[in-house]
Order: C-alpha cells, then structure tokens, then sequence
C-alpha cells in the first residue's frame, strides 16, 4: 500500500511499512523512513509507485485550466476528491486525484483551505480584487525589470523624472523606482548617485551636495528658495538724519552690510566713534510677512560661489548700509577721551548716510602692521582707520582678551561659473580660485573689537532693563545660546548679544527688535519667560549649526574641484598629528594612513589619487618629505585647530 500525504506544506509519498490507528511508518522513493500521522494522510493507492504518481500527477496539473475548475466548482467546501470526480465524470485514478489536489493547492487565489485536502472558492469580488492585484504586481514586475535594463545601458526611465530629488536623497523603498534602482546597483556595482550620475540625472555633482541640502532645509513645498508674496516693509517715519557719515569695511563679495563705521572730532578733544547697524527692525516686526520668513529661514547660507539670503534681495538692497544711501540705523555712539579712554556711549536710531563701502583687497596693502609700522601713505579714510585701529587696541587690552588669537586662516573661494572648470570628470562652468588671507590684521582688529564693544554694550543693556535676548555664553570653553545673561570669558566681557547682523542672522534680528523696544519705551515683542524666545533660540542653534556644517562640507568639495584643477599630480601639506596632513593653501585636512610617525609641523608631499566629488573623498598616499622640513618652533600655533568664537560675528 501506498500513500500520499502532507508535511511541512508540502506533499510526499511512499510506501507504507507499519500501519496502526493513529500513524503510519512511511518509506520514501529516496529510502527514508518517516512517521506519519494518518490524520496527513491525503490518499491511499497501489499503483502507480510513489514517486511514479507525484510525477504524472504534477504533469496533468499543469494542464487543468484553473478557470474552468474554479467555474464547475460548487460554493460549499469540498474535499479534492470530490472535485477530481466531478472534473473527470467519473471515478478518478490516483494520478488524477493527486492532480486535481496539486492545482487547487496552487491557486489559492481561486481556492482557499479549509483544512487537510479541503477547499472551497473564493467569492467572484474577491477573487477578481486577487486578479487584478496579481496583474499589477506582475506589471510592476515587468516595469522594475525594464526601468533595471534602462539604468544599465545609461538612460533615465522616464518615471525617475517626477520624483528625483526623493529618489536620490530620501528613497521610499515601497516604491517600484527605488526597488528598480537598488537593483542595477547591485548588477553594475554602483553607488545610487554614481549611476544615476552617469544616466544624466544629475547635470553636475555641485547639484547632487547642493541638492541634498535644499532638499532637507528648502523643500518644494516651502517654495524652495524663493520666497513667498510679502507685503513690503515700512518706512521708518521721524528719524532724525546723523550728523556723520559713514563708512564701511567688509571683502569684495559682501553685499548683505550690516555695519559701518563713523569717527568726528569733539571741539573740546577726543572723538565720537559711531557703529552703526543695519536696521531692518525698524521696518517689520516679528508678526509680519517678512518676520514669519525671517523666522522660517533663520540665517543667510552661505557656500562658494552662491548664497541663500534670509531676507528677500529686494529688502536686502533696501537696508543694507550701501555707499550713496540713507538708510536706517541703530547706533552706538562711543565718547572717546584724546586719550582714547571710553568716557561713555549712546544709543540713537536715525538715518545714517554712507559715503563709502572699503573692501579689504583694497585697504590691507596700504593699511597692515608693515605700513602702520613704517608710516601710512595716502589713501581715502586714512586718518579714520588709524584712529579706530588705535582705539581698537585700546578695547583689546582693556579686556584682557586678544580679539583674534592669530592661530586661524581665512580662506576666499571665488567660483567664475562663466569660465569652463577643465575636469574631465566635471564637464562645464565653474572655476574655482581659493585665496589665503592671515587673521588677526589691524583690519580685522578694529573691525572685531567694534562689534565686540557693540554686542557687549547692548547686551547690557538690554540685561539691565530686564528685557529678554540672545546671548552667545562661554563658560569652561564651551560656546552656546542663552536667554539669560551671563560672560563670555572667550571676549572677556561680562555679556555678549549677538546684534551686529541683523540682515544676516535671526538671532541678531531679534535682539534689534528688544533694543527698538527700550529705546522707544515699549513693551517688547519677546517678553520674559517669552515660549517664542526659547523656540527661536533652539531653532536658530540647530539651523545655523547645519547651516555651518553645509558650509563647510561645500568647501571641501570646492577644495577637491580645486585639487583636479590645480594639482593633478600631488600636492604639499604639513603634519598636524598622526596621520593627520592639513594642505597648503587651501582649507582641507586629510587623513594619510600611510603617513610614518613624522613631529608636527613636518612639510610633506602627498600623491593625491582618486578624487570623487560625488562622495566628496580621495585617496591620498605619503611619498617624501618636502625638499625641507618646516621649523616645529611655532608649527603648533600655525596649524592649531581652533573651534572657538569667532569675535568678529
């Protein structure tokens, strides 16, 4: 005797060895010997053998149309034999029982179980739902294998177009087009962006970095970039007009100027110094269009060769301390003695006139610590910049603190997106220029104490009047927000309120708005315990951390473009620490496994391979030691990493 049975989901027949009530000993076609419960036991047959009759029945299966059988079949449940009886007309052969038995169990769409060898139909409605979810997985199937083979020969499928910027950075992988993607990388070997990339998705890698940040901060749904209608600022009525003019003092790019400066001789001796700030607080407030925008953006980003500014361009024109123009302002007015003692300060808010935007490529050849030194020529505001800088040394030693501690570098990433970039794997516009400029110039002395003098006196006071800000804190080295209070020990001063850059940042923005509100004695937009304040505070860290952080992650990648421009071969850096090589030249700090233990401040020539500028990486190798080993007397200083305040914010 033998018998056909179920286990484990599937069916198996032997023959029978031992037969008792219960359960039956079982010997497969292949010699094992199983225990079996009768209860699994689907049909008993002498002939064919066992493994004769799973063969002939799994090749008459294929032939039953499993429409017609879903058709013939009554509603109650049934058991298979039944079916297989009804289906042939008469009483069926093992072969057609097991038949029968084998279709029904594969098409569970037709056929639910009810139990052992039991079926019955699927309703029509939920059979057809069955249908037409198997058709569009098959569909769906059949599109993920042709949008695969269009990925591998090159081309874009055409569903890739609408959802793009999800596709590269935010991949739902629910989606037909991620499962389509995901698998012509694993075929090619590719990374997403790479072969995207290289399908034309991406019309350069300075998109693909760019567009990942815009999709996180700026996503179409807040209008991306642009910004909403807004009903346009007042004008400021009754400001009285300055009596000096000003000047300012910022590099060539700038055009959001938020400060310029002022000195007049007093009759009696001594000087009035004037910092005047951009007042855009004049001309809306927190509830406005333009408040609500300020709110949302938080900060102006920036990067090479492009920016996003917090405030509109056309606001920005209207407010910005822009030589020929007569704007609004809140200055502080420093009462210098002839011996450039600080007698005293006032605070206005009035129409300023200036008369001149100086940029630095134009001021630190004829006015450094050489011509200082050796005596200045002549050259416009001369007698004004001598006098702040002098005044400015004043501030420095008066609070114990150097404004600059001369271990950082700024770097000036000029992009000409007329000129072609001459990388092959770069094709089109986009030149990169990177410039190195020393800090701690008599330049940036003066204009870093001026602000330093500014935040720290109105943070005063608007600490004394008990009116909520921003302050920047310092304590035990560590830097952050609060709205209370407390030193800077970084600047040593006693407060520190960020308000010098209100076109630029938010947290500036509302401090300008708290300082309008004591000056005119009224109540202030951000009262204590203000829950807004706290928010604005938190968002404004959060956001201009990331914002830094995009920052710096573009120059990298500008510092990589530079690299494939300029030093195809190599290039030379210095050591900072174990397998730590900061370049020259530009602002880049790689890590050289296989640099050997070298003291700090060893020059070296690396072999830079394999430069990527999609994942912003390469490769660089140790080859020798420069023509000559830089002095270790100083290299600590001049290579330091400095993470601390920067004074001129």
């Amino acid at each position: 005797m033998n018998v056909l049975f179920e286990e484990d989901g599937a069916f198996r027949a032997g023959s029978v060895l031992a037969d008792s009530v219960t359960s039956l000993q079982i010997e497969l076609a292949s010699g094992k010997r199983s225990k079996v419960k009768a209860a699994n036991v689907l049909l008993r047959f002498t002939a064919p053998s066992p493994g004769e009759l799973l063969e002939r029945a799994e090749a008459e299966a294929e032939g039953i149309d499993i429409d017609f059988l879903w058709e013939v079949c009554g509603e109650p449940e049934f058991g298979f034999e039944e079916l297989a009886a009804e289906y042939h007309g008469a009483k069926p052969d093992p072969v057609q029982s097991a038949a029968v038995l084998l279709r029904l169990h594969s098409a569970p769409i037709y056929f639910h179980r009810k139990g052992r060898g039991r079926f019955r139909k699927a309703p029509p409605e939920i059979l057809q739902a069955a249908l037409a979810g198997l058709e569009k997985k098959r569909q769906q199937a059949a599109a993920i294998e042709r949008m695969v083979g269009e990925l591998k020969a090159g081309n874009l499928p055409a569903e890739f177009t609408p959802i793009l910027p999800q596709l590269i950075y935010k991949p739902d992988r629910n989606r037909g087009e991620t499962k389509a993607l995901e698998a012509a990388c694993g075929e090619t070997g590719k990374s997403a962006a790479r072969l995207l990339f290289d399908c034309g998705a991406l019309p350069s890698t300075h998109d693909y970095h760019l567009g990942r940040f815009l999709f996180e901060f700026f996503p179409d749904g807040k209008g991306g970039t642009g910004f909403p209608d807004f009903a346009a600022p007042v004008e400021p009525l009754d400001l009285p007009l300055a009596e000096a003019a000003a000047f300012s003092v910022d590099d060539a790019h700038t055009t959001e100027i938020d400060d310029a400066f002022s000195v007049t001789s007093k009759p009696g001796g001594g000087w009035q110094i004037g910092i005047h700030i951009a007042a855009p607080g004049l001309g809306f407030g927190p509830d406005s269009d333009l408040g609500r925008i300020t709110r949302e953006r938080l900060s102006t980003v920036y990067m090479p060769g492009r920016k996003i500014t917090m405030l509109p361009e056309d606001v920005v024109e209207h407010f910005t301390l822009a030589a020929g123009h007569t704007v609004p302002a809140i200055s502080l007015y420093l009462d210098v003695a002839p011996d450039l003692r600080l007698l005293g300060h006032e605070t206005r808010m009035e129409r300023v006139p200036i008369v001149a935007n100086l940029r630095h490529h134009d001021i630190e050849p004829v006015f450094n610590a050489m011509t200082l030194a050796e005596g200045l020529g002549d050259f416009p505001y001369r007698d004004e910049l001598k006098l702040l800088w002098e005044f400015a040394q004043v501030l420095e030693a008066g609070r114990g603190k150097p404004s600059d501690n001369g271990t950082r570098k700024d770097y000036n990433f000029i992009v000409d997106w007329t000129a072609d970039s001459g990388i092959a794997a770069e094709p089109g516009k986009g030149f990169v220029a990177i410039g190195e400029r020393e800090r701690g110039s008599p330049l940036d002395t003066l204009v870093a104490e001026l602000m330093i003098v500014a935040n720290a006196t109105w943070g005063a006071m608007l600490r004394d009047a008990c009116i909520p800000a921003l302050y920047r804190v310092q304590t035990a080295g560590k830097v952050r927000m609060s709205t209370v209070a407390a030193a800077h020990e970084g600047l040593g001063v006693e407060c520190y309120a960020w308000s010098s850059s209100p076109l630029r940042r938010y947290c500036d923005l509302i401090n300008q708005w708290q300082m309008i509100a004591l000056l005119r004695n009224e109540p202030p937009p951000f009262p204590p315990k203000s829950a807004d304040l706290l928010a604005a505070m938190r968002d404004f860290e959060l956001t201009y951390a990331a914002y830094a952080e995009f920052q710096r992650g573009m120059e990298r990648y500008w510092c990589l473009r530079w690299l494939l421009q300029e030093h195809a071969g190599g290039a030379f850096g210095h050591v900072l620490r174990e397998a730590l090589v900061r370049l020259e030249t530009i602002p880049l700090v790689l890590r050289v496994p296989s640099l050997p233990e070298l003291p700090r401040g060893t020059r070296v020539r690396l072999d830079i391979d394999g430069i990527d500028l999609l994942e912003a990486e390469l490769r660089p190798r140790y080859l020798e030691l420069a023509p000559e080993l830089a002095s270790n007397k100083g290299s600590d200083g001049a290579f330091a990493d400095d993470e601390g305040e920067d004074p001129a914010e």
